[in-house]
């Protein structure tokens, strides 16, 4: 009961991770990383075309190994803690070339410099010259190939100026595609509007994500889905799909494992963000218009106090 108490209440911190770079933040955060990565628990999506896998950071964080299953090269996706990212690589027996920055944050690009000393000669990819060490800036449908993959960058700003969502295919594979969002979207919700709009913000997450095939895998930043899904609770009290999906994040966390991938299509029936043009979600704050809801939802969320149960 103990165990399941402590890594109950882990998966339900809204999170440490900000702007701030000040010292005495990231030694609570590097703290809480010791507490919780004795049981937060790597996991491995298997595809015929790419191999993807979670390795768990700091209290909430995840980092995604991404592996071409042909040419068995790899990138890494926000490497805040490198040495695990090492250690993952020689597990695989990969070749890593390319680190994916998804924004500037501390808690994403924070060890992008580290990661470049391990391994030389490392692509740093970014889209905001605040990420740290980076070689190559990039913007909206830029194109990276990681062996026989396509990876095409997806502008979102908002939580940062310089935001940048990852979305990789293989041409005539028959997998789902995967995206990386990092702080535009979470399971069962989306970053603060740090740096921009909620105009930006419903850009993001339905114009250019929630385009996307319905089918692809989403992994985000952070393991925040057992709060969000209590927010989308409260928002949508009748719906069995947030109902369902809150009992299931709750027994993955209590067993230490991840609630991510989710895919797009799932987001549209549980995510308040991604329904902000449902007549349940725009009754909550009484709103009519789809950017209005999402910036009412986004300031009723950012002062919700999340229940224990």
């Amino acid at each position: 009961m103990l165990f399941k108490s402590f890594v109950g209440s882990a998966c339900t911190l809204i999170g440490a991770a900000t702007a701030v770079k000040f010292a005495p933040v990231e030694v609570k955060a590097q703290a809480a990383a010791l507490l919780h990565s004795a049981v937060r628990k790597p996991h491995l999506v298997k595809q015929a075309d790419m191999r993807v896998e979670l390795l768990p950071a700091l209290s909430d964080n995840y980092m995604y190994l991404l592996i071409d299953e042909d040419s068995k090269e790899a990138a890494i996706v926000d490497p805040v803690e490198p040495i695990k990212v090492v250690e993952a690589v020689r597990k695989h027996g990969v070749k890593l070339t390319t680190v994916l920055t998804t924004h500037h944050h501390w808690d994403h690009a924070g060890g992008n410099e580290k990661m470049v000393k391990l391994m030389p000669g490392l692509k740093v990819c970014g889209g905001d010259d605040r990420v740290d060490a980076i070689t190559k800036k990039v913007s909206h449908s830029n194109t990276l190939k990681l062996g026989s993959l396509s990876i095409k960058c997806l502008f979102t700003p908002c939580h940062t100026t310089g935001h940048i969502c990852y979305y990789v295919t293989r041409e005539g594979s028959s997998e789902p595609p995967a995206v990386f969002t990092g702080d535009t979207l979470f399971v069962a919700g989306c970053g603060k509007f740090f740096e921009g709009t909620a105009e930006q913000m419903y850009e993001a997450l339905i114009e250019i994500l929630g385009n996307l095939p319905p089918e692809t895998r989403v992994y985000c930043g952070h393991e925040y889905t057992v709060s969000n899904l209590k927010f989308a609770r409260h928002v949508e009290p009748h719906n069995e799909v947030i109902k369902k999906k809150l009992a299931w994040a709750k027994e993955k966390c209590d067993n230490g494992e991840a609630t991510i991938p989710s895919t797009l299509a799932d987001e549209f029936t549980f995510n308040p963000f991604m329904r902000v043009k449902e007549k349940s979600v725009q009754d909550h704050v009484k709103k009519t218009n789809p950017i209005e809801t999402m910036r009412s939802l986004r300031k009723e969320k950012d002062g919700f106090r999340v229940p224990k149960e």
